[in-house]
């Protein structure tokens, strides 16, 4: 399908905000409290992941280097309060403030001049979301969603499609703005065109440039309207 733009769909970590490391700092700063050490291999497993899922991995990992699962923090709790240990390691380190990446502000604020809304669509916790929006600024959005508010997470389509419904638009009218495999994966399977802002991660249905600040209104409404081809 292509026509009008009616929606724009970003990821946040990587994305419009420099949290990635943080969030990799984090995962990697609980591993360690299992005697775990993150490398190369848990990259897919981590980055652009909900928090479940890398707690679910951790605990996997830690009770292949030791089968007794009664001895990982919260036995049988171990996932959850992983998942919670992670969340609480991330928080720390972005409190002191997030810097938006390259071109992200002015991209938001000429959607919101250009009367096309704006939806946050994250794999972070709520909890995440909110001490990020404080820096990038909720009004920007016209919806967020977070982690909680769909029972599958990326690279499944469900937090996508989530927000096409809400704002009441076909996935295919809108453009989703991503940096992952796992986004990227999400946002096409829903249906989304897509841009992924890593550079160097083009495929089959999606441009890929190097970072937002090559990403503007007219391009995006190009991609919508089928005058830009991808992938």
């Amino acid at each position: 399908m292509s026509g009008e733009l009616r929606a724009v769909l970003f990821d946040m970590d990587g994305t419009l905000v420099d949290t990635e490391g943080m969030w990799w700092q984090a995962c990697a700063a609980v591993a360690a409290e299992s005697g775990l050490e993150l490398t190369e291999a848990d990259v897919g497993h981590v980055l652009g992941r909900p928090v479940e899922y890398v707690a679910a991995h951790l605990v996997r990992r830690a009770s292949s280097a030791a089968p007794d699962v009664s001895a990982l923090p919260g036995g049988a709790d171990a996932v959850e309060r992983v998942g919670a240990r992670l969340t609480d390691a991330f928080a720390e380190r972005i409190a002191g403030g997030v810097t938006p990446l390259p071109g992200a502000i002015r991209l938001l604020d000429d959607l919101g001049a250009g009367g096309v809304p704006a939806a946050l669509v994250s794999a972070s916790p709520r909890r995440i979301v909110d001490m990020v929006l404080q820096t990038v600024g909720a009004e920007r959005f016209t919806l967020v969603v977070a982690a909680e508010d769909t029972a599958r997470g990326k690279p499944l389509p469900d937090p996508y499609l989530r927000a096409a419904a809400e704002l009441g638009v076909d996935p295919g009218e809108c453009v989703a703005v991503e940096d992952s495999p796992t986004g990227l994966a999400a946002a096409r399977a829903a249906g989304c065109r897509v841009v992924s802002v890593a550079g160097g991660m083009a495929r089959e249905g999606v441009l890929a440039v190097d970072g937002l600040e090559k990403v503007d209104l007219p391009l995006l409404r190009q991609l919508a309207s089928g005058q830009r081809s991808i992938g």
